[in-house]
């Protein structure tokens, strides 16, 4: 597992955008580079959770869930993180994500929407107050494994 390097500012920027959407999950991407088997987040890119009845019906497994235990990035928010990225040489490495009056620990339907390349940060918020964040990715097998989280100096942060 490659780890992740993070700053505070990048924290406190998660923290926020989670105890702010809460009771609701709250979702955004994480740009930034990977080199020398670290991947180093540049950017925090907050994005409105659009989990609805119609991305509902692509995981009818997930049937009356709501955007309190579900998120969901709309494909268009993902194309311009992309293209804002590209212009500053940054990819996409990782997700994040609230979730609420829960551990920061990754759901079966994380595990399942999940990619292996990316880091997946999750928040615990309780009664609007975040908690324990921790970074998880996939491992060969498909399964989240914990990702160690590196501190490092503050960096660019979209807000």
């Amino acid at each position: 597992m490659q780890p992740i390097a993070l700053s505070e500012s990048h924290i406190l920027s998660i923290r926020t955008h989670a105890e702010s959407a809460y009771p609701e999950e709250c979702c955004g991407l994480l740009l930034g580079r990977v080199t020398a088997g670290v991947k180093t987040l540049v950017e925090v890119w907050p994005t409105d959770n659009a989990w609805s009845a119609e991305a509902e019906e692509n995981w009818p497994e997930q049937k009356g869930l709501t955007e309190r235990r579900r998120y969901a990035i709309k494909p268009e928010d993902m194309l311009r993180a992309m293209k804002h990225g590209r212009d500053r040489t940054l990819d996409i490495i990782g997700i994040y994500h609230s979730h609420t009056d829960c551990s920061a620990v990754p759901s079966e339907c994380d595990r399942t929407l999940a990619w292996a390349e990316y880091s997946y940060i999750i928040v615990s918020v309780r009664q609007g107050s975040s908690e324990d964040l921790r970074s998880w990715s996939l491992d060969a097998e498909g399964n989240f494994q914990a990702e160690e989280i590196l501190a490092q100096e503050p960096t660019e942060i979209k807000k």
